[in-house]
């Protein structure tokens, strides 16, 4: 007989319902996970328009990041356990009860968080530190502009340079509030976006070493601009748009690199490394409270279509978090 359980499906034109389907099999190298709480990003909003499939091999349900117990090991599993509260990285599968992930895309829950805080964290941590430390190598001592700083991934990124050493930080939001809570985690300049030129404060100032973008379109142009010599930008999605029209004569005047990477199809080998990064760099600050998880907003699993929502509408600062 199939075992079940309940996840959160998706059906053309429908609310998202919480239904039956099947449950994961735990291969060699795996652990089965009991899902408490499981993060919302911006690539599920686009993976149920159709536009974003999940990787060869990897779970159709939604669901990038949850936080829950250990429930069962595969084989080949050595450091955990049965009864371990974990936090973890999915190619898919966590908008459900169970998922199967990889050993190596897990972390320890600190000891007092609790799961939603925890679910808040592992989607951002591997991707700033694969994308702004990794690729581009931000340094101690660097200038660092982060656009959607009150983002999932902005939160992040602002206490990640900050830990790191950044000499100074520009993050880019969208109201006074989100102003306001960028510089509460770090942000030497928080910059309104709808009243005030990103472009112009930031070169005025120096310029940027490293900028990560989510934007695109126009920022693509308005980013080179902003870089000093030297500089280098990243961009993990393109929310106004891939395409752009673009003079590259300062690309080359001031030896800029241009990069984008995503973190969902990697090899698990490569998360792992990323993994380990992030343990050994940035874990610790997480543990003792200087990198601190920003919750928005919680919703149950059965009303994922409200949560949804809440992304769409662009209001949020922080993750918004389904939890059971």
């Amino acid at each position: 007989m199939t075992n079940m359980m309940k996840a959160v499906i998706v059906e053309e034109g429908a609310p998202l319902r919480w239904g039956d389907v099947e449950a994961p099999v735990v291969k060699a190298g795996e652990v089965l996970v009991e899902i408490a709480a499981a993060g919302l990003n911006r690539a599920d909003l686009v993976q149920r328009a159709g536009a974003y499939p999940p990787p060869p091999g990897a779970s159709t349900i939604l669901g990038l990041e949850i936080a829950g117990t250990v429930k069962a090991l595969g084989e080949g599993v050595t450091r955990w356990k049965t009864g371990d509260a974990v936090c973890g990285l999915l190619a898919g599968g966590g908008y459900a009860e169970l998922a199967s992930v990889d050993q190596g895309s897990l972390l320890p829950v600190p000891e007092g968080m609790d799961m939603v805080n925890a679910a808040c964290l592992p989607e951002a941590l591997f991707t700033v530190w694969a994308n702004v430390f990794d690729r581009v190598g931000l340094q101690a001592g660097e200038t660092f502009l982060c656009h959607g700083g009150t983002s999932g991934i902005g939160v992040m990124a602002i206490q990640m340079a900050r830990v790191a050493g950044a000499a100074k930080i520009f993050a880019t939001a969208g109201s006074p509030e989100k102003c306001a809570l960028a510089s509460e985690l770090g942000a030497d300049r928080a910059i309104n976006y709808r009243e005030e030129d990103f472009e112009t404060i930031v070169r005025d100032a120096g310029g940027a070493d490293v900028i990560l973008d989510m934007v695109g379109g126009d920022y693509v142009q308005k980013n080179i601009s902003a870089a000093r010599i030297d500089g280098r930008i990243v961009n993990i999605a393109y929310q106004n748009g891939f395409q752009a029209t673009v003079n590259f004569a300062p690309v080359l005047m001031k030896r800029l690199t241009l990069a984008a990477t995503t973190l969902r199809a990697r090899p698990v080998a490569e998360k792992q490394r990323i993994r380990d990064a992030v343990e050994k760099d940035f874990w610790p600050h997480v543990v003792s409270g200087r990198i601190k998880p920003v919750l928005d907003s919680t919703f149950a699993f059965d009303d994922a279509e409200s949560a949804h929502a809440r992304m769409k509408e662009g209001k949020h600062s922080g993750k918004i978090i389904l939890a059971r």
